[in-house]
């Protein structure tokens, strides 16, 4: 017998996980899912020439910038794309909160795709603005007066290689599997020069030429595994499993609680608080159709950015044409903590990927049983250390978020 949109069946409902998720609403929920996964825009917009850029920018004495070279794009692709994603029945979803979640996500959906397709086109950098937003006014005054205000402190040295990240990345993915046994997520070592270190499909990925810090470590486990892994498992819990791979929006707040993951981890130190500020302005200045060689040359020169740390801010804001996602760093992180000040709760927001705007209506979901608390909740959330941490974290201003020394 063939059942109405609204109808609920057990199979239906979660598949087993609680929540009457059923009919139009399931349909939508998984091919949005799939879709996101197969447009993957951040790997399509990430170069796969780094070093070639660097060795050609050198050369030129820091006046020319090598183009940067992708993978494949969605040309052929994107007509097929956008006629299945506007084919879905969402307007036959018969909770008007979820209906509308969705919706939000089909369009992002439909603004990835033009992100892509535009790539080193002339109309990439408002793709990018109807995608990310803009960098506004009061973003860009924040980022220079957070430049102005905290100090430039010494480096610490680049003392620990890919092999010791990946040793600690594989027992802080055997401490979250204890917790949860079925907790996946692989350690892979990335072979593309300069990709430093990301979660891609609930993988930790870490490049093979990547080093850092022995006191940051820990901290940026805690921004990737503990944030981007752990937010993606519990999503993959839900009736709603777009909340695995993030409802529209959802970069904002994901990149301000990993940052702020690596503060409650015990180091956040003045110079990256730093670098998302310089981010904020080399996005801004990538819209105004700035070279790369003069980004760079203003976050070296007027803003004391570390050569190396000035190339990759560069290199990630021009990225298809100028880029303004990098922002978001620390408008999430503004916003995070405004939250915080607000007396908002902290754990509710790892049951998912979502927006900070979207959150009402999933507190209300929740309620109806139709959305699940977190299944999973990383150490920054439940150790002594770092519950401490976030308790004075919720009394600071945006240029206080930082340490000056590791801990003890």
């Amino acid at each position: 017998m063939q059942r109405a949109a609204g109808d609920c069946s057990p199979a239906d409902a979660g598949e087993g996980r609680g929540g009457a998720v059923c009919g139009a609403t399931r349909e939508v929920d998984r091919a949005l899912a799939a879709m996101d996964r197969r447009i993957d825009w951040l790997q399509r917009l990430t170069p796969v020439n780094v070093d070639e850029i660097w060795e050609g920018f050198v050369a030129s004495g820091f006046r020319t910038m090598p183009d940067s070279r992708f993978s494949d794009g969605l040309e052929d692709e994107a007509p097929s794309l956008r006629e299945q994603l506007f084919a879905l029945p969402v307007r036959e979803i018969d909770d008007p909160r979820i209906e509308a979640l969705l919706l939000e996500k089909q369009r992002e959906l439909d603004r990835q795709i033009e992100l892509v397709r535009m790539r080193d086109k002339a109309g990439f950098i408002l793709a990018s603005i109807d995608l990310f937003g803009p960098v506004s006014e009061r973003l860009l005054t924040t980022a220079l007066d957070l430049l102005d205000a905290v100090p430039i402190l010494p480096k610490d040295a680049e003392d620990t290689d890919v092999e010791t990240v990946c040793r600690e990345a594989r027992a802080t993915v055997a401490h979250y599997r204890q917790a949860a046994p079925d907790f996946r997520c692989e350690v892979i070592v990335d072979p593309t020069p300069g990709t430093s270190m990301y979660v891609d499909n609930g993988d930790f990925h870490v490049a093979f030429d990547y080093r850092t810090s022995r006191h940051r470590v820990r901290p940026l486990l805690a921004h990737e595994i503990g944030t981007h892994a752990v937010t993606r498992h519990n999503g993959a819990h839900q009736p709603l499993r777009t909340l695995a791979g993030g409802l529209a929006d959802y970069d904002v707040l994901q990149e301000g609680l990993a940052v702020l993951g690596e503060y409650l981890a015990g180091y956040l130190p003045a110079d990256r608080l730093r670098i998302l500020a310089a981010r904020v302005v080399a996005a801004h200045m990538a819209v105004e159709e700035a070279m790369g060689p003069e980004i760079y040359a203003c976050l070296v020169e007027e803003h004391g950015i570390e050569p190396a740390d000035a190339f990759d801010t560069t290199v990630r804001a021009k990225r298809g044409g100028g880029l303004t996602k990098d922002a978001l760093y620390l408008k999430g992180l503004a916003e995070l903590l405004a939250y915080l000040r607000r007396g908002g709760d902290f754990a509710i927001l790892f049951l998912g990927k979502f927006a900070l705007h979207q959150l009402p209506s999933l507190e209300k979901l929740m309620a109806d049983g139709v959305v699940r608390p977190p299944a999973l909740l990383p150490s920054v959330a439940t150790d002594d250390a770092p519950r401490r941490r976030l308790a004075q974290a919720r009394s600071l201003e945006l240029h206080q978020l930082y340490q000056e020394n590791p801990p003890q």
